[in-house]
């Protein structure tokens, strides 16, 4: 029985085989085979060549050790993505982005979810970095985030998709909030709303800050000074957070005609109260949301909002973070999508 060697396997149960024995009965050097079996490099052998070493791989049931590899070129051609909530609707195009570009250049995402508790993203982080991934995709950053300083000290190319961090230490790929916001504000009041609330995220991500941000800044540009009671502010970006916001701000304002909201999970959870409360939309409220996330022209009323683009997002997170790991740019690029107003039923005049 031949020596074991990690991840070359037979078919046979109890044997294995090394790139030697490859190497052996294809007739050709060691040299040769590993440039036959990885197809970036199996251009610069001949077709015959080429041919006869995957045969004899086949034959001997042989798997190059990915690992192994990684150790000797430090490339491991895999790239880790972490999520926050790999259940919001948000991150599946992003991700589909990000992958239909690595794929194209034979890389493949690592991805993990790791919610919004800043330990288990540690620890995914590390996680990541012991199995030699060549960039990091990050969708968890908060504004102020410790998270980056990890990555930074190692060394490890990084880019943050969707949000951003303020102190912009790293390249980021992110929608234009506060043109989304004035295009939702300017849509109200174009309809006739006077009395706009804004039912935002969390303050420590700049999605949630950059929203409030823009959602004043449009309203006071028309004129309209929002009270604080107009504004109110949800825990996550999640429809139960909505929800409870959403509570708070029609008791606090139930003279309001039209609501922009920073996400479409929380404009869910508005519904939710709505419908709780025997109030009609657009009725007795106009609602607005922000993300255009897949299914919202399906719910009733089909939700007006803000699109992301959100496919190009993860495409230009991928293709930029493959500059960075080649060593072809340089961090600190920031990448601004322009959104898009999507008018559907939940918007009418006041009545």
């Amino acid at each position: 029985m031949k020596e074991l060697e990690i991840g070359c396997t037979n078919k046979a149960v109890n044997e294995r085989y090394t790139v030697q024995d490859v190497a052996k009965r294809a007739g050709v050097h060691a040299s040769t085979v590993s440039r036959a079996l990885n197809p970036a490099t199996r251009h610069r052998l001949s077709e015959e060549v080429a041919a006869r070493v995957i045969a004899a791989a086949a034959e001997l049931g042989y798997v190059p050790n990915g690992l192994a590899a990684s150790l000797r070129t430090r490339r491991s051609e895999t790239i880790g993505v972490v999520l926050p909530d790999i259940t919001n609707p948000v991150f599946p195009p992003i991700l589909q982005g990000l992958e239909a570009v690595l794929a194209e250049e034979r890389y493949v995402a690592m991805v993990a979810n790791a919610g919004s508790d800043n330990d288990r993203q540690r620890l995914v982080i590390e996680r990541l970095l012991a199995r030699q991934v060549d960039g990091l995709v990050l969708a968890t950053v908060t504004r102020h985030d410790a998270i980056v300083d990890q990555c930074l000290k190692a060394g490890v190319p990084l880019v943050v998709v969707n949000r951003s961090e303020a102190d912009h230490r790293v390249s980021s790929v992110v929608s234009d909030d506060l043109r989304g916001m004035r295009l939702a504000v300017d849509h109200l009041y174009g309809l006739g709303h006077r009395r706009i609330g804004h039912l935002g995220g969390p303050q420590n991500l700049s999605t949630g800050k950059g929203r409030l941000e823009g959602f004043l800044s449009a309203a006071r540009d028309h004129g309209l000074d929002p009270a604080s009671s107009d504004l109110e502010l949800a825990s996550g970006f999640s429809r139960e957070a909505g929800r409870e916001a959403a509570f708070r701000l029609l008791e606090h304002a139930p003279d309001l005609t039209g609501v922009v909201v920073a996400n479409d999970l929380l404009a869910l959870g508005l519904y939710d109260v709505l419908a709780a409360r025997g109030l009609s939309c657009p009725g007795h409220l106009s609602v607005v949301g922000h993300n255009d996330m897949p299914f919202v022209d399906m719910v009733s009323p089909p939700l007006t909002t803000v699109r992301i683009r959100h496919r190009e997002m993860g495409e230009q997170a991928a293709q930029l973070l493959l500059r960075l790991v080649r060593g072809e740019a340089q961090g600190g690029v920031d990448v601004v999508l322009k959104p898009d107003l999507v008018v559907r039923a939940s918007t009418a005049a006041p009545r």
